[in-house]
């Protein structure tokens, strides 16, 4: 894929069930992925998405669009605005840079409030 090219953007449907079994895939027991009476306690209005999860849907996006032989070599990410039950997180790409079979794209998650995740990731196919 060559510099400039935007990927198909990809809308992901954040169900509790997501949130919770990416937080239990990841080990992170933290209870605000997992109880809303805590989130709440904590000042969110439910439950919310954990980082890994998040960074787990980026890489996804990335190799589906590059085929079943791509490869991630990095994968940075920042999370912005947190996504709760309910919400559709909608994943963008653009190649920044291509040379040979190795890419550099960056990809935004937007969802009802705002940009959930800006990332950068290293690809190889």
């Amino acid at each position: 894929m060559r510099a400039g090219y935007r990927l198909p953007p990809l809308d992901i449907e954040v169900t509790r069930t997501l949130i919770v079994a990416g937080a239990l895939a990841s080990r992170d027991y933290q209870d605000v992925h997992h109880d809303p009476e805590a989130a709440r306690r904590g000042g969110a209005p439910d439950v919310f998405m954990n980082i890994l999860t998040t960074n787990g849907l980026v890489g996804r996006y990335v190799t589906d669009a590059f085929g079943p032989t791509s490869v991630l070599r990095r994968l940075a990410l920042r999370l912005g605005t947190p996504s709760h039950p309910g919400d559709t997180l909608r994943l963008a790409g653009t190649v920044e840079k291509s040379e040979g079979r190795r890419a550099v794209v960056r990809v935004t998650g937007d969802n009802a409030v705002g940009r959930h995740v800006t990332a950068t990731v290293e690809v190889s196919w």
